[in-house]
């Protein structure tokens, strides 16, 4: 049985119906992966915003930049339905089911100019039994937008913060 038609039975017995978006894992880059004995339990489309904050760069002193500060996502089924909602820091994801979990950043991939980049998360035990119980990854691919803004940084706007959109599909992984 091909990754497709293996997920679209996955989703379908969730009741999320089949994606025509979804990454079989041989066209992902090899950072992000997830590893061999885990299968998709959930596909989310997280619809949303991330703030970034203009101050000085951690990693190159004297320089100013975009950090990062957080994101602020509905998760969606395929239909558009709510089904969770994904937060942060630390980054959260959770169903409104009440479970909830938090990870850890294995890899990241380039997705094209303008979008963030595909993510692998190691997820840790999730908090309360539901959709996010079993969790052993999460993945993110199929980004749209959500880069830091392109305007200027310096000291002139130093603690300026800035909201940009973004979109992008949440694969939730369960060991076989």
């Amino acid at each position: 049985m091909d990754a497709k038609k293996s997920f679209c039975l996955t989703a379908l017995t969730l009741a999320l119906g089949c994606s025509t978006t979804v990454f079989a894992q041989n066209e992902l880059p090899e950072p992000v992966r997830v590893p061999d004995g885990n299968t998709v339990a959930m596909e989310t489309v997280g619809v949303g915003q991330i703030t970034y904050e203009c101050g000085p760069k951690a990693d190159m002193p004297g320089q100013m930049g975009w950090e990062f500060k957080g994101p602020k996502a509905a998760l969606n089924d395929r239909n558009g339905k709510q089904v969770g909602t994904y937060y942060g820091p630390p980054a959260t994801w959770e169903s409104q089911d009440g479970s909830k979990l938090t990870g850890t950043q294995v890899a990241t991939a380039p997705a094209g100019a303008g979008n963030i980049p595909y993510q692998l998360v190691k997820a840790n035990p999730a908090e309360g039994k539901g959709a996010m119980t079993g969790v052993t990854y999460i993945q993110r691919v199929a980004t749209k937008g959500g880069v830091a803004p392109a305007k200027s940084c310096s000291e002139a706007n130093k603690g300026a913060r800035e909201v940009v959109d973004y979109q992008a599909d949440y694969l939730f992984w369960t060991a076989k």
